[in-house]
């Protein structure tokens, strides 16, 4: 799947989805139509049967994203065309299968939303992160808030989001924003490693896990254990059936 600029690339190969930001020549800068890609791209893995996990990655050597191209902003005719305008980041929360960001060079502004939206981060030690909109009279609007708090606490969030400041790969790892730090050039396999293992698994299970690991951020504890039983009975049920499938292979009907 790609637009008419190649902006937006949808490759798919075995049980494994690479939704690719192909903008080299602008650092996979996002323009409103790559908003568009995306949401397609993620609403086409989610309808494939034959998808088990999802990776993002940047096209070129220099950059995952450098987000927002600031001249597409312009395109916009006021505050009321923004506020309603399709955006990228609830398509890629709204996948259903596990989701994995493979991180080199920038990764800025919404290029750190994108990263910080999927459910697993693989980050080259070449990446730099940065939620720079503070500089330019802005919020961020793509949950940078909303994540790094939760993933890396009040303090760090504030750190990061109210100095707009430029931070390296190593502190990132620190402050605990991703989950594997590789040599430079090494994200991308190891990305497509990762998500092959966790493909193998059983898609019912790989999904209810995601499920109840999202929903123990917004849920009590009470309901989340509910929801996690609910979870672990409809696997069950997965597995009852296809015990019995395999029980009648053969039988005359």
């Amino acid at each position: 799947m790609t637009d008419p600029n190649g902006t937006v690339r949808f490759e798919h190969q075995g049980n494994l989805a690479e939704i690719i930001l192909d903008r080299p020549d602008k650092h996979n800068a996002l323009t409103p139509q790559m908003y568009r890609q995306i949401a397609d791209c993620c609403a086409r893995a989610n309808a494939s049967q034959n998808v088990h996990a999802v990776i993002f990655r940047g096209a070129g050597t220099r950059a995952f994203c450098a987000g927002s191209d600031i001249k597409a902003l312009d395109g916009y005719e006021d505050f009321w065309a923004w506020r309603n305008r399709l955006d990228y980041i609830p398509p890629i929360l709204g996948l259903r299968k596990p989701s994995i960001a493979a991180v080199k060079g920038w990764a800025l502004g919404g290029g750190l939303e994108i990263a910080l939206a999927c459910d697993l981060r693989v980050v080259a030690r070449s990446a730099v992160f940065a939620a720079p909109e503070v500089a330019l009279g802005w919020t961020g609007a793509g949950g940078a808030a909303q994540h790094l708090t939760r993933m890396c606490g009040y303090g760090q969030a504030m750190k990061i989001l109210l100095s707009g400041d430029r931070f390296d790969a190593a502190e990132a790892d620190r402050i605990g924003m991703i989950e594997w730090l590789v040599d430079e050039g090494e994200e991308v396999t190891a990305a497509r490693e990762i998500a092959a293992r966790i493909a193998g698994h059983s898609t019912v299970a790989t999904q209810a896990v995601k499920s109840a690991v999202r929903s123990a951020i917004d849920l009590p504890v009470q309901q989340g254990l509910r929801n996690e039983n609910e979870l672990m009975s409809l696997c069950f049920a997965k597995v009852e059936l296809a015990k019995l499938r395999a029980s009648n292979e053969g039988k005359e009907p």
